[in-house]
C-alpha cells in the first residue's frame, strides 16, 4: 500500500506534455531499390496451388517499419494464420525471411533477388517427420499476368539434389 501510495504522488509531480507527438522518423535508406526488389510481392491475394482453381488461402503482404519489412499474414482456408518477416540485412545486403508456423516453430531464410525473381533457402527442422530436417528453397516469380508464383523444393542431402515441394500461385484478390 505504502509503494501504491509513493507511486501516486510521484506521478502527480511528473508534468503532462500536451502537444502533439511526432512519430518515428526513418531514413530514406529503405526506399533505394535494392530494399524495393521484393516489392512484387506486395498485395492482397488469393493463394491457389499452381495450376487449380481451388483457392487455398488468402495472404495479405505488407510493408512495415518505413519500408524496411515485409510481412506476410497467410491464412489458410483450413487451419490457423501463420506469417513471415522479410527484410534486405542492411550490412551484408542478403534478404532474410523469418517464417512463423502455427506449431510455433521458425525458420530462417536467407537470399535474394536473381534474374527478377526472389530466392532464398533455409533448413526446416522436422519438415519431413520427427528428425527429418530439410532444406528449402523458395523462389518467387512476377508474372506478367499480375499473379506472382512461389515454387518450394526440398533437399534433405543439404543441396546435392532437389525435389518439388509446394507450388502456389497469388493472385490479386478480386475486389
Amino acid at each position: 500500500m505504502m509503494i501504491a501510495l509513493a507511486m501516486l504522488a510521484l506521478l502527480q509531480e511528473v508534468p503532462v506534455n500536451t502537444e502533439a507527438v511526432e512519430g518515428p522518423v526513418f531514413s530514406n535508406q529503405c526506399a533505394s531499390e535494392e530494399y524495393r526488389a521484393f516489392d512484387f510481392w506486395i498485395g492482397e491475394w488469393d493463394v491457389v496451388a499452381t495450376g487449380k482453381d481451388t483457392i487455398v488461402a488468402e495472404s495479405r503482404i505488407q510493408r512495415l517499419s518505413g519500408g524496411c519489412t515485409i510481412r506476410e499474414t497467410w491464412m489458410p482456408e483450413a487451419g490457423p494464420q501463420q506469417a513471415s518477416l522479410s527484410q534486405r540485412n542492411h550490412r551484408s545486403g542478403r534478404w532474410q525471411q523469418l517464417w512463423i508456423g502455427a506449431d510455433g516453430r521458425r525458420v530462417d531464410f536467407e537470399g535474394g533477388p536473381v534474374d527478377g525473381n526472389m530466392v532464398m533457402t533455409g533448413y526446416w527442422d522436422d519438415i519431413g517427420g520427427p528428425g527429418v530436417d530439410a532444406l528449402i528453397r523458395i523462389r518467387w516469380t512476377p508474372n506478367a499476368s499480375g499473379t506472382v508464383r512461389q515454387a518450394g523444393e526440398a533437399s534433405t542431402d543439404h543441396g546435392l539434389t532437389w525435389k518439388p515441394f509446394f507450388d502456389y500461385t497469388y493472385r490479386p484478390k478480386a475486389d
